[in-house]
């Protein structure tokens, strides 16, 4: 049986100093990093990217025009992560990136004469801003306009993805801070970003020239940017 002698000056038992507890290592958690085929993509890889989605994740993805973040329709905290990662305010659109057209009338209200526009303008490099109808949560609207940027883009990845998904990502082009061009190899973003997201799809370069973005809000169309989609059919 051990046995500890007693102290002589305090009258209570001597217990040996405490032994030092070893330093807890913690690994800093990366994204998995998708090599994801351009024009056949693995379904198995997309599931698992859909599945990362479902439970708040964020990811980045290739499109028609640069690589771009995305999250959940209803994550907010994913909403919240891609605005830091951008530094973004509130004022600022977040993207609804849509499987297609019928999808995508879900989210906006479209006028007959904006929707021959946008009709004739999808799938591509466009991102269109109208007034949001109620399927849009507040947080994603446009504070004083309650509109909503939307998109359908033309990239094979991308659709097998909205299409496991079964609904529109959340989404902004992935350009950082105080870069002038959006990044466009998915193994720089998984070495610059890596511990901010939770997987990078790689499918090759995607371009650099981000969406052309036009206004329909008002009574006529207003070319906020112009981008990779032509806007002649616009002015």
């Amino acid at each position: 049986m051990a046995w500890f002698p007693v102290c002589p000056y305090w009258g209570a038992d001597f217990l040996p100093p405490p032994v030092p507890r070893e330093a807890t290592v913690y690994a800093r958690q990366m994204a998995r990093y998708l090599d994801i085929h351009p024009i056949n993509p693995q379904r198995r890889a997309i599931g698992q990217v859909a599945e990362i989605l479902r439970s708040d994740g964020v990811i980045a993805y290739p499109t028609d025009s640069c690589y771009a973040l995305g999250c959940q329709l209803g994550s907010k905290d994913g909403m919240s992560r891609i605005r830091g990662i951008r530094q973004l305010d509130d004022r600022h659109h977040l993207t609804l990136v849509c499987q297609d057209f019928a999808q995508l009338g879900q989210f906006v209200h479209v006028d007959n004469w904006v929707f021959r526009a946008i009709k004739a303008a999808t799938p591509g490099s466009y991102t269109f801003i109208l007034p949001a109808t109620k399927e849009v949560p507040r947080r994603l609207q446009h504070p004083g306009k309650k509109t909503v940027g939307v998109r359908i883009p033309s990239h094979t990845v991308a659709h097998a993805l909205l299409a496991e998904l079964g609904e529109p990502l959340v989404s902004s082009t992935l350009l950082l801070p105080g870069r002038e061009e959006p990044m466009t190899q998915g193994w720089e973003i998984n070495e610059e970003l890596g511990d901010s997201l939770e997987a990078v799809l790689d499918s090759g370069d995607c371009g650099t020239e981000p969406t052309t973005v036009i206004d329909f809000s008002g009574p006529e169309p207003e070319i906020l940017r112009r981008g990779a989609g032509d806007t002649s059919e616009f002015e």
